[in-house]
């Protein structure tokens, strides 16, 4: 019995950690981005496993998607699914919340000349004239395709229901969205204990994000719903995903959150 509450022991260091953390979310965001120190397999991004593994299990999805289009990447942080998407659309333009995580993705990216980035606020009001603006700049005008991976989690309601409002104009009649998200079935308590913290160490990855972070929540096909509404878009596919970590618990292999997947497109009228 003792052994199935120990890992509750580990909320007065997590209210500690958490408590740490920046009131506003821009501010929170890209100091984050601004300390990291690297990316990939042994950096210091909980959520970039340094591999293609989890873009190649959504490939045949993604194939639903108009290949002519350019993809906006939605929070694309350092750029790594910008630069892999890059390599299966003619265009990849990546967007982020936090100027510094755009300065490090234009770093990382610096050699693939089919990707480029640009500061946004997918909630905005402006969002899509935004949007219009990053893809004119990467030499290209018109509708786009759209990826979200770990983004719609971490927002409200309010925050969802406006960036699926924003795309719609950025997807228009040919374009989709395709989006996968954390749905850990838990608690906050059973999450951090999924990857890997006990009462007694954290892994250094997890512990920046709880330090620096707005708490994440989870996003299925109830919040979907609620977000993406039938009366402004089709529900193509949807199931279930599984959201890799950069390696925790053993070195050679990343972790998996289970996770939730939905492609979408725009309805027309009439």
């Amino acid at each position: 019995m003792f052994s199935a509450f120990r890992k509750y022991l580990l909320i007065p260091r997590l209210i500690r950690l958490s408590s740490a953390a920046p009131k506003d979310p821009r501010t929170a965001w890209d100091q984050y981005w601004g300390n990291i120190r690297s990316t990939g397999a042994t950096g210091d991004v909980l959520w970039d496993s340094g591999s293609d593994h989890e873009l190649n299990g959504y490939l045949p999805t993604l194939a639903h998607l108009d290949p002519a289009l350019p993809v906006v990447d939605v929070g694309c942080g350092n750029g790594s699914f910008t630069r892999l998407l890059a390599q299966h659309f003619p265009l990849a333009v990546g967007l982020d919340y936090s100027a510094n995580a755009v300065d490090r993705a234009r770093l990382e990216s610096a050699d693939v000349t089919t990707a480029s980035f640009a500061v946004c606020d997918m909630t905005a009001p402006d969002a899509a004239q935004t949007v219009a603006a990053a893809l004119k700049e990467a030499g290209w005008t018109g509708e786009a395709n759209v990826f979200i991976r770990g983004v719609l989690h971490v927002l409200d309601l309010n925050g969802r229901s406006a960036l699926a409002v924003n795309l719609l104009p950025v997807v228009g009649t040919r374009g989709g969205v395709f989006l996968a998200e954390t749905n850990f079935p838990g608690t906050p308590v059973d999450y951090v204990s999924h990857l890997g913290a006990t009462r007694k160490s954290i892994p250094a990855p997890l512990e920046w994000a709880i330090r620096g972070l707005p708490m994440p929540g989870r996003f299925g096909a109830a919040q979907r719903a609620k977000a993406f509404p039938t009366a402004d878009w089709n529900l193509v596919e949807e199931g279930s995903a599984s959201i890799e970590t950069r390696p925790l618990s053993n070195p050679s292999a990343s972790d998996v959150i289970p996770g939730y997947y939905a492609l979408l497109r725009a309805r027309q009228p009439g």
